[in-house]
């Protein structure tokens, strides 16, 4: 049976946007008559815990939201990791990158010709001789892996946004420190799980190229994607667990308990009257993906007031 997902880093509460996203890949999943996965991608382990994940999980189950199976964690899973690695290294897609993140940040803002999309590291190692990766070596600077891309672009119809295309550019595999990265595990992990579509943040639509093409180099299944809206501050910045009364905890702080912070979810993507009671149950039998909303929501300050000074 196909499946969907929700797939946060336990490295900290889940806020209302994180809950939002939670709650509509949940309804895409269970409308469809889908499984529902919960995976940890916990490969920083300097910030992951498995304190975080438990509170995660927690708060997931307060709004109702139930997930099939146990718990996946990436953090399990380096040895599938290394072995898509291993296949891109041996069709010589690979190579060694040497840059310091600050040198990284110089080479994406720095003009640059080729197809190469804007803000993207332009290949600034790709091509070094072995004299010079060497050197480097010898200088104790520790490489990353990337993928040699060659500026494919990779087309894709998205559920909500329709029609979208990008350059790929030379993604980071494996990370300086040994941890493979989040593009070519997310890959990875979908395919062995069978998701079959993948529903999270639109922030996150730029990527899909990149992976979608590693999925394809790597011979694995293509899932289908919505990428729904996001929730904002009321300044328009994406939201932050430093924004105010933005987790469960905070809202029962407000005296607003998980039951009412999912009817007030449920209310933003119009699937319920503001203050309505709902139940998880309703929710699927009146969603359609058609009618969500394509704009984020943003939130007021006062919707955001901690409890001491909340009207």
């Amino acid at each position: 049976m196909p499946a969907g997902r929700f797939a946060p880093s336990p490295t900290g509460a889940l806020h209302l946007g994180n809950l939002r996203t939670a709650l509509l890949a949940w309804l895409f999943a269970r409308s469809a008559g889908s499984r529902f996965l919960l995976r940890m991608e916990d490969l920083d382990q300097v910030t992951a815990s498995r304190a975080h994940e438990a509170d995660q999980q927690r708060d997931l189950a307060a709004l109702g939201l139930d997930w099939d199976g146990e718990v996946v964690r990436q953090s399990e899973r380096f040895d599938r990791y290394e072995a898509a690695i291993r296949r891109l290294d041996q069709l010589g897609l690979t190579y060694p990158c040497y840059c310091s993140r600050r040198e990284v940040r110089e080479a994406a803002a720095a003009p640059h010709d080729g197809p190469v999309p804007d803000g993207a590291y332009p290949g600034t190692c790709r091509d070094l001789s072995a004299r010079e990766r060497r050197a480097r070596e010898a200088a104790g600077r520790r490489p990353a892996l990337r993928l040699r891309a060659e500026g494919v672009s990779v087309a894709f119809t998205d559920r909500l946004h329709g029609r979208a295309e990008g350059v790929v550019d030379d993604v980071v595999l494996r990370r300086n420190d040994g941890v493979p990265a989040y593009n070519l595990a997310v890959v990875v992990d979908d395919a062995a799980q069978g998701v079959a579509e993948v529903v999270r943040a639109d922030d996150l639509l730029t990527s899909t190229p990149r992976q979608l093409h590693l999925a394809r180099l790597l011979d694995l299944a293509l899932p289908s994607h919505a990428h729904v809206p996001l929730v904002l501050e009321p300044s328009g910045a994406r939201l932050a667990k430093r924004d105010g009364a933005v987790t469960l905890a905070d809202r029962r702080r407000r005296g607003q308990d998980a039951a009412a912070v999912r009817s007030w979810l449920a209310a933003s993507l119009g699937l319920a009257e503001p203050g309505e009671p709902v139940t998880p149950q309703n929710l699927v039998a009146r969603f359609d993906p058609a009618r969500l909303p394509r704009e984020p929501w943003r939130l007021t300050a006062d919707d955001l007031a901690p409890a001491e000074t909340a009207p």
